[in-house]
Order: structure tokens, then sequence, then C-alpha cells
């Protein structure tokens, strides 16, 4: 029997790509390719990018690069939204055998027959504004052998115009999955094992909107507490807007739904937030702020924030220090500002913050947000928590690594038996990027710990 063909992917940017990956592996793993990592040799590479920076525009081409430098005859495929926006750009690469947009991607077990090594590369790029159902749906397989976590993406492309972003361009108008097609997965993912589920989209909170009745988020949360087993649920970023009275009350005091937000600020000053088109000011984020944290005791806050937006003065990035000072986030994504081709920001006729100074604020605010998460992880020595234990194990001596519903990671001594399991930790002390942790009690297996 010849040997299956090898394949090997790169995952660049969010955790939708993640998803999106996985889903690729499905299709092509159900064809008879066999996966290997990425820094092996292998015969065919597919590399799912990003763009939303252009720092992950040249994220996207070192990967390539290392592609075709570890082996020159290998097939390489690039997909994901620095193709689907910048297409000539990335077939214009040397060694680039295919480039798949984000609607495109699927395609590729039936063009494997045909692709072959050739001076001009086949490009697929769709209209990412043409109407378009749900995103198809892929028969769950193992997803990866071992893991605990699972994300459901239950969402795609974004309806919002936001004057700094390319993702819409990207991925296009929101489309959601039915709810009934969501359930059928998580149950799926409950029933193989798996320990959380992670629901994500580009733009989560507009989940329903689309569909025939209208539904919300908050509505498929509590549709997903009554999966029977179901141990953790876990959202990833929500927008400000969409967190309405219903799915904070939702939210409140339900211990299966992580105490783990992430919601986008990108500025503290009202006057950049207006030209940067977002739907809020700093009173209303602030009040909102205040409402989860009423609502979700010990909550993991995470936010996103941008420097240097044209015509950002020192003023307002001081107004930005300001407000992450005064809220209680405990951890920050930040970004340093970059001319999007296409964005409404990208043709702002005002001055550019120099791109020095750019640099500074975006220093000050990555130092700002490792005290937050410090001072967070501080604050939960001593007490006893729920982790759960993940697939992989701590650096030095093996210890086990545990994963608590506010997103923190503990390492502790313990039994192998406990691997994706719920069990109780005491919280010790600190340990670099993690805390330190003492057993409590011996796990149960996954689904008796879930009920």
């Amino acid at each position: 029997m010849p040997e299956p063909v090898t394949v090997a992917f790169a995952t660049l940017g969010c955790k939708l790509n993640q998803y999106d990956t996985t889903e690729l592996q499905a299709l092509l793993e159900a064809r008879g390719l066999r996966t290997v990592a990425f820094e092996e040799p292998a015969q065919l590479y597919v590399i799912n990018t990003c763009t939303v920076t252009a720092r992950a525009d040249g994220s996207a081409r070192q990967a390539i690069r290392r592609a075709v430098a570890r082996n020159p005859d290998a097939l390489v495929v690039v997909t994901g939204c620095y193709a689907q926006t910048s297409p000539n750009e990335v077939a214009a690469i040397p060694g680039v055998d295919a480039v798949l947009g984000t609607g495109e991607r699927h395609v590729l077990p039936e063009l494997l027959g045909t692709l072959a090594k050739r001076a001009r590369p086949v490009v697929r790029v769709g209209d990412v504004f043409a109407p378009r159902g749900p995103a198809p749906v892929i028969p769950l397989r193992r997803f990866a052998p071992g893991y605990t976590r699972a994300f459901v993406k239950v969402q795609d492309g974004c309806q919002h115009r936001c004057a700094f972003c390319i993702v819409p361009f990207a991925r296009g108008a929101s489309r959601s999955q039915p709810l009934a097609v969501v359930l059928e997965q998580v149950e799926a993912l409950v029933e193989a094992g798996y320990g959380e589920v992670v629901l994500t989209g580009v733009d989560l909170g507009h989940y329903g909107w689309d569909l025939g009745p209208r539904q919300s988020l908050a509505a498929l949360v509590r549709r997903l507490l009554g999966v029977p087993g179901l141990g953790r649920l876990r959202l990833s970023s929500i927008l400000p807007a969409y967190f309405t009275d219903e799915l904070i009350e939702t939210l409140r005091g339900e211990p299966r739904i992580c105490r783990h937000l992430h919601v986008p600020l990108q500025s503290g000053a009202d006057r950049i937030l207006h030209a940067m088109r977002r739907p809020y000011n700093q009173r209303l984020y602030r009040h909102l702020v205040e409402r989860l944290a009423d609502a979700m005791p010990g909550l993991g806050l995470g936010t996103d924030l941008i420097t240097g937006f044209p015509g950002e003065t020192a003023a307002e990035f001081a107004a930005t220090v300001d407000l992450v000072r005064e809220l209680p986030f405990s951890y920050l994504h930040v970004f340093s500002y970059s001319d999007r081709r296409g964005t409404e920001a990208a043709r702002l006729a005002i001055p550019r913050v120099p791109a020095d100074e750019v640099r500074r604020r975006t220093t000050r605010l990555r130092q700002l947000g490792a005290e937050r998460q410090r001072a967070f992880r501080r604050a939960q020595v001593g007490r006893e928590v729920e982790v759960l234990v993940l697939e992989h194990r701590a650096e030095d001596a093996g210890r086990l690594v545990g994963l608590t519903d506010n997103y923190l990671e503990v390492a502790f001594e313990g039994p192998e038996r406990l691997t994706r399991r719920f069990t109780r930790v005491t919280l010790t002390g600190l340990e670099g990027a993690r805390l330190a942790g003492r057993l409590e009690e011996p796990g149960l297996p996954l689904l008796e710990a879930a009920r």
C-alpha cells in the first residue's frame, strides 16, 4: 500500500481560524491524507492566514516562505483572510500553488487531483458580499486526540463597518448556523468527552439575527445549557452593544457558563471611538463592565485596544490608560494601528501618529496589561477552585495543568488519570504566566463531573 499524502497546517490569527483549519483538516483526512506538524517535511502545506494588521500579513508571508524552504517540491495552498483580501499579492509569492478565499477553502479536496507545481497558481476567491446561506457543516470527527476543549463556530461574517477593520471585507456579511445544527454539534462533542465547549464567531453577539424566526445568543446559550453532560460553556469575544438585559441575566449565577468574557474597547477616548465608528462611549462601556462584574463575581475580563489610530493625541491615549487602570481587566490584547486598504480609516486625510510614538504607546499598554494580569492572578491565591485538567503538561517536571473557568492556568502535582477531568485545587502562588496549585480531591470522570 502506498504511503498516504502528508499535509501540514499553519494557522494564524483568531480562534475562528483555528476552527476553520480543524474543519479543513477533517475534510482532507477523510480523503486519506495524513496530518504532520508544520515543522516537518510534508507534501502539502496549508497556511490559513489573518490580515487584521500589517504585521499579520507579514507573519503569513513568513509562514509561506518557511513551507517552501522546508520542501520546495511540496504543494503550497494559502487560504484565510489575507488570501481573500490580497489574492494577487499572495499569488506572487514564489512557491504558492493555490490561493483560496474564505468561502472557497472547502473546495480544496476536489482541487487536489489537479494541483501541480506551476508558474501561475490557481486563484479561487469569491465575493464575500454575495448572498450566502449558513456556513457548510463539516461532519465532526475526533478534532484532536486527547483534547479537552472544543470550539464550535456558530456564526461567521460581520454586519459592522468599523473604520479600521478589514474583517468584513474578508469574511462577508453575518451568517448564523441554525440552532438545531449547533445543538447537534455540541451534543456530539459532549458525548465524545470534551469538558468545555467554546462558542465562537466573527461577530458572536449577532448570532441568530439573520435566522427565521430570529434567534438570539441568549436563547442559544439557554438551549445549550440543556445538553445533558455539558461541563462548561465559554463565550468568545462579544461587542458591547450585544449585552442585552436578557443575555446578562442568562449569564448571572449559571455555574456552567465560564466567568470569562472578552469585550473589545479599542480606545478610552470618546472622540476616537466616534471616529472608529464604535457604537458606544466611555461612559456606556464603563457601565456595562460594572453590570458584568456584578452578574459574574470573579470575572476574568479581557479587551482589545488599538494604539495610534489616525489623529490620536497624547491626551486621548492618556484617557485610554486611565480607563484601563480603573476597570477590572484581567488581560489586554494591544494592537498597533496600521492602514488596511479599503477601510475608511485608511482614507482619512489626517496626519498619522509617528511610528516610534505608536510603538511607545503599544509598549506602555502592554506593560499595563501585564500588571493587570499579575494583579488578577495574585488576587486568586488562597482560593479553592475547580479546574479542567488539560492535555498538555507544565514545562518542568511534567506537572498537570488545569484551566479555571475565569481563564487562568494552574500547574499542580497529580496523577495522570486526572487528564480531561474536572478536579479541585487550592491556588498557592504565582508561577510565571501560571498559578501554582495543590490538589484537593481526585477528579471524577468527565461526564459524571459535568452532572
